[in-house]
């Protein structure tokens, strides 16, 4: 209502005796006609030591602000300069040591005790921005706006082969950025800004709180009611996007780089030509031109992020990788596929690509490609990568991350980033099929007996590919059963025609093929090209229209992955869907309850090596066994009491019973 009042609000010039009240109260101008007031509203006395310079506009003072400690403070304006601003309604602003220049000042807005906030030329505030990522020597920037999403950021990084798609994108975003330039600068309604240092050629975004800022340089903060973004005490940012319910503070540089949605950058932590997506946290370390995809998490000291896309991502301490190993400069990329950890003092020389929900330990020079290996160890030993293919399928730590990430999410606003949270998609199980097709010929390529297969850069140990060809198995028939069993539910099935009916894709064939994960989006990559080509061949001209593609390939995930599924289905059994038979759906549910319950028994077992005895070992420090124990149990928790271990339990039994109910449903039907 009230923004509605001031857009439609009448203003008028000063009358003279308030133009003597306020030279009275110590303010100066170099022309009173220039400056005009809310009429009806306007108070002069809420106005003191301020010199106006141009052209200025006031609104009304008729608010109270509460401040910590109870103080209240009567909305107006004090001891500042202001050259061609304008100012909304209630507003307080006070001890501005130098002045305020080409500024529109929102309503509510509180400014104290700042150095400068100023708009110098056109600016067009951190807007196409060029930032260098991947590779430091540049070839593959992108040009930061407002709206950018880690799906647009992908295609524009890594799509350099499509060079006509990703100029038209740039186009795209440079066009947007030309409605931006302006030479004056906005601060929107409700911000606060308190004792800040210079802020020059910065727009601020509606709630935002700005306090004890250092120096802000040519950017945008974005921010709503909704989703405050917080900047802190003693940041520097240089040429820069901020978006909505982001929180950056304590001494944290950045220069020529995007912050998403929801992000925490904190506690000395530095970046520069990179890019950070939805719910990225960053302490302590430095990032120097990354691609960090959503959730990636560093939060140590000496934790170093170059020249690498990350993805779900949490690195440990010492965590690093280097791209000095090259003759023409610092080329080279690597490249960390999503659910990654890396071990403290972890190393990867550049150029590498890790596969998913793997784990990294130790120091990898060899230039290692496990993309098609996920869910895999890479561990150092004499110098080698040591390769263990699926062993993280069973790993506690994996499935608790999946579970927590949904639960973090800060956004507040509308998600810019499209995230799908499923750890098993066409797009992991895809992987596996090949890894466990890789592993098989391997055996074939080297024999069953051999000790050691060199393998893309590592070595894989006889014991290790067995094991690994029985996890993928399992987490394969996992997902496809999965799968089948949310196709078949509810229904009361009369007959086996009934069925296949059902098992047919609602999509057609779209879903068959490859599957690709966009930076947090996974899709099939026939659909991704056709994006890519129609906006190759122009039929998609706008930010917006690529956004409501990609908005629609979430919506209709589940559609796609189901024609995925049946596709791989039938393939292994040899057969159509028109042929498929009830005792065909009966084997997969059977082998799909038998990897479950083998895949949560040893999410069982590994959980419980955190009550083992080595475990206890800091415990009942001055006590006797019994002690240790008490001590453990009283800080942990018994573990058949903890949460997720009940969670593990319950599963075994909420799947069984899922799968008795299904066969249930179906079993009347073998014999018609």
């Amino acid at each position: 209502m009230q923004r509605q009042k001031q857009k439609n609000m009448a203003y008028r010039k000063l009358f003279p005796s308030e133009i003597d009240q306020l030279k009275s109260q110590s303010c100066l101008s170099d022309s009173w006609d220039k400056i005009v007031v809310a009429d009806g509203d306007f108070d002069v006395q809420y106005i003191r030591n301020v010199t106006f310079i141009g052209d200025v506009k006031l609104g009304f003072f008729n608010k109270f602000f509460s401040f910590s400690g109870g103080v209240k403070i009567h909305s107006g304006i004090y001891n500042t300069t202001l050259s061609n601003v304008e100012i909304g309604n209630n507003v307080y602003i006070n001890n501005v040591r130098l002045y305020i220049a080409n500024y529109k000042i929102g309503n509510g807005v509180i400014i104290d005790n700042i150095q400068s906030l100023v708009c110098t030329g056109n600016s067009t505030f951190g807007n196409n921005v060029k930032v260098a990522v991947l590779n430091e020597m540049g070839g593959r920037e992108v040009p930061i706006f407002n709206g950018l999403s880690s799906q647009l950021a992908y295609f524009t990084v890594l799509y350099r082969h499509n060079i006509t798609a990703v100029k038209k994108i740039c186009s795209m975003i440079s066009e947007y950025s030309k409605t931006i330039r302006s030479s004056v600068a906005t601060v929107a309604d409700d911000a606060i800004i308190i004792n800040c240092g210079e802020i020059k050629n910065v727009i601020i975004g509606q709630s935002a709180k700005l306090e004890g800022v250092s120096e802000l340089l040519e950017g945008t903060i974005n921010s709503t009611k909704e989703g405050k973004t917080y900047i802190g005490r003693d940041v520097k940012a240089r040429h820069f996007i901020i978006s909505a319910s982001t929180t950056i503070t304590d001494s944290v540089l950045i220069d020529k780089c995007f912050v998403g949605q929801g992000c925490q950058l904190g506690k000395q932590y530095s970046a520069e030509n990179s890019l950070f997506f939805a719910n990225c946290i960053g302490m302590h370390g430095e990032a120097c031109s990354i691609f960090a995809d959503p959730y990636t998490v560093t939060h140590h000291k000496s934790t170093l992020l170059i020249a690498g896309m990350f993805s779900f991502l949490n690195a440990g301490s010492g965590s690093n990788q280097s791209n000095h190993h090259y003759k023409l400069g610092p080329i080279h990329q690597g490249v960390t596929e999503r659910g990654c950890k890396t071990s403290s003092d972890s190393y990867l020389l550049c150029p590498y690509k890790v596969g998913a929900f793997s784990i990294v330990m130790g120091r990898h020079v060899c230039h290692s490609d496990t993309s098609d290996m996920p869910f895999s160890y890479l561990i150092e030993e004499d110098n080698r990568t040591i390769l263990i293919p699926g062993v993280n399928i069973r790993s506690v730590g994996t499935i608790r991350d999946a579970m927590k990430w949904p639960k973090r999410d800060l956004r507040k606003d509308e998600k810019t980033d499209l995230i799908n949270f499923n750890l098993l998609s066409p797009y992991t199980i895809s992987k596996m099929m090949k890894g466990s097709e890789i592993l098989k010929n391997l055996q074939e390529s080297f024999g069953i007996t051999t000790e050691l297969y060199p393998y893309q850069g590592a070595i894989i140990k006889n014991r290790s590919l067995q094991k690994g060809l029985d996890l993928y198995e399992m987490a394969i028939n996992k997902f496809l059963g999965n799968s089948i069993i949310k196709r078949l539910e509810i229904e009361k099935w009369q007959s086996i025609e009934q069925i296949r009916e059902r098992l047919k894709p609602d999509f057609g064939t779209i879903g068959l093929g490859d599957w690709v994960d966009i930076s947090g989006l996974f899709a099939p990559k026939t659909e991704i090209d056709k994006l890519i080509l129609s906006i190759e061949n122009g039929e998609i001209t706008s930010i917006e229209q690529i956004n409501d593609a990609l908005r629609l390939m979430q919506k209709n995930y589940y559609d796609y992955e189901w024609t995925w599924v049946i596709d791989k289905i039938c393939a292994r059994l040899e057969k159509s869907i028109e042929k498929i038979e009830i005792s065909d759906i009966i084997n997969i549910v059977n082998t799909w309850e038998k990897s479950v319950i083998g895949l949560d028994q040893a999410l069982y077992d590994d959980a419980k090596k955190e009550y083992k005895l080595s475990i206890k070992t800091s415990f009942g420090v001055d006590g006797n066994s019994e002690d240790k124990n008490a001590d453990f149990e009283s800080v942990r928790g018994d573990f058949e009491n903890n949460d997720f271990v009940k969670n593990i339990t319950s599963h075994i039994e909420t799947k069984s019973e899922l799968a008795k109910e299904l066969l249930e449903r179906i079993g009347h039907l073998v014999d018609k």
